[in-house]
């Protein structure tokens, strides 16, 4: 299994494994371990338990149906190979998409600050079999000084159009401080109401998250994009780390559970669950087209 090392140890090192899905499996300023290593790299492999930054594709978070029609075409996602049957929420919504610890990426180039690697859903019939799109899927990861660019680009290689509802879960931690005393900054405007479910009702409501101290607060709640293009933050003991939506995501879940120490803001291209109800907020990549979405961590 090789991990390939961007950056340097004197500003930001990230570090990715393109055989088990292009994960993100480790991010460091000066030493620090900045993201959730959770259960482990290997049981993100053997269980798709998530941690690191994982890619879930192609859609995030959990979906209400197994079986349902979008763009004429249907997506069972039920009774194919174990390695692209989605695993559960605990509602058993399937959930984080077919991709997690994917062996299928092919890496285009690589070198001590940027890493690009491909999966062609054109040649994989078990991926096609759950979701029945043809297309080129592209990540890049690059480190610039203190700042780690994720890009990722989806072309509708194959004449039909593709549904675009992917996104990411980056881990962030402070590990030398509390995570009482982490401060955080969520400057979105705009909540999306959730069911019981944690499945978007359609129904918006005026947001608003205090910034300061995390403290006992938890969070598992989904947002509209910040509207200006804000960053995200997580800070503490004297390292400021920012998340940007940069393009492509007007759509975020934060989540910051009580029983782990970790903060996600996570980038999304469309709500959770927009893959089965469609609409105009599903976004849709006609034949020969591209979507580009991109969003970086910067640590200060």
């Amino acid at each position: 299994m090789e991990v390939v090392s961007l950056g340097s140890e004197a500003e930001l090192e990230a570090r990715f494994v393109p055989s088990a899905g292009m994960v993100g499996c480790s991010l460091r300023h000066g030493g620090a371990e900045l993201l959730g290593q959770r259960r482990g790299l290997e049981r993100y492999i053997s269980d798709r338990k998530t941690m690191g930054i994982p890619l879930l594709y192609p859609w995030a978070n959990r979906l209400s149906a197994e079986r349902f029609e979008v763009l004429g075409r249907e997506v069972v996602l039920s009774g194919g190979p174990p390695a692209v049957t989605p695993t559960r929420d605990p509602s058993g919504l399937p959930i984080h998409g077919l991709l997690a610890a994917d062996a299928g990426w092919r890496v285009e180039s690589a070198d001590g600050d940027r890493l690009k690697a491909s999966l062609d859903f054109a040649g994989r019939p078990d991926l096609l079999a759950a979701f029945p799109f043809p297309h080129l899927l592209e990540l890049e990861a690059a480190v610039t000084g203190p700042k780690l660019t994720i890009t990722a680009t989806v072309t509708a290689s194959a004449g039909v159009p593709v549904p675009i509802s992917f996104g990411f879960h980056p881990y962030l931690q402070q590990p030398d401080v509390a995570r009482a005393d982490w401060e955080v900054e969520v400057p979105v405007r705009t909540r999306l109401v959730l069911d019981e479910r944690s499945l978007p009702t359609g129904e918006r409501e005026d947001a608003h998250v205090e910034p300061g101290a995390l403290g006992e607060r938890t969070f598992d709640d989904a947002f509209e994009a910040p509207p200006h293009g804000e960053a995200f933050v997580l800070a503490g003991g004297g390292r400021r780390i920012e998340l940007s939506f940069e393009s492509g995501y007007d759509y975020s879940q934060v989540y910051a559970p009580a029983d782990d120490d970790v903060i996600a803001y996570e980038p999304m291209t469309a709500p959770t669950n927009a893959l089965v109800t469609g609409g105009a907020e599903l976004p849709v990549l006609e034949p020969g087209e591209r979507y580009e979405a991109v969003f970086s961590i910067e640590v200060r």
